[in-house]
């Protein structure tokens, strides 16, 4: 049976996330999620499109200009079978998007990946449980194979300080630099910039390489 991969959209637009905020990309967001975030912004219902691996990489290549094309999603490891098929086509960098509870399917398609950001999901934040065991495993897995990663962390005034205490853990093990986003609501963060403040020096006074990105796509009113 041919492999297919179920896609929300393809655009090209600026990353408005991370140390790569800026860069024009090429984004392929796919419609499944192993996860379900309270802050989740995505319709994940309605105008999707099953593309087989020839059908995409013809929609990529009328595209250019471009830094490198974004997964995202969802989760694009839940489609690991379509991208061991999919990747090795394409020429251009490949920068994954992912929630980093899917370490094993990682391991399937990491020799494809250049960058990863790789999300830290919080409970505080997204209610989704106590995630740092198996986060801890995919960030083994990243650095052991050598890849470009950082970890990034939507939080809001609930994170707590245990939960800070194991994000610098985690950091420290893998030598990651750690970006701090502010949970939005519509073009606003959802805490004040003295809360914003108080959060980040209390990683600083536990680790080094911290810093807070918000989400630029969004002031600027962009996908």
């Amino acid at each position: 049976m041919q492999n297919k991969a179920l896609i929300k959209e393809i655009f090209s637009s600026l990353q408005g996330e991370g140390p790569y905020i800026g860069y024009n990309q090429l984004f392929i967001r796919f419609a499944k999620c192993n996860l379900k975030c309270e802050y989740c912004d995505t319709d994940f219902l309605s105008d999707l499109k099953e593309y087989s691996c020839e059908e995409l990489t013809a929609e990529i290549n009328k595209y250019n200009n471009f830094h490198s094309v974004s997964l995202t999603g969802g989760e694009p490891l839940l489609f690991t079978d379509f991208l061991l098929e999919f990747l090795p086509q394409i020429k251009h960098k490949i920068y994954l998007e992912t929630n980093a509870t899917l370490f094993e399917n990682l391991k399937k398609i990491i020799e494809y990946v250049d960058i990863i950001s790789a999300d830290i999901k919080l409970h505080s934040s997204s209610q989704n449980g106590d995630l740092f065991r198996v986060h801890d495993k995919f960030f083994e897995i990243a650095k052991n194979c050598g890849k470009e990663i950082f970890a990034k962390v939507v939080f809001d005034d609930n994170i707590s300080d245990d939960e800070i205490d194991k994000i610098c853990s985690l950091a420290e093990k893998y030598n990651l630099p750690i970006v701090l986003q502010p949970k939005m609501e519509s073009r606003h963060a959802t805490i004040s910039s003295n809360e914003i403040n108080d959060i980040l020096n209390k990683f600083l006074n536990r680790y080094y390489n911290v810093r807070v990105i918000a989400q630029m796509h969004k002031y600027l009113n962009i996908r």
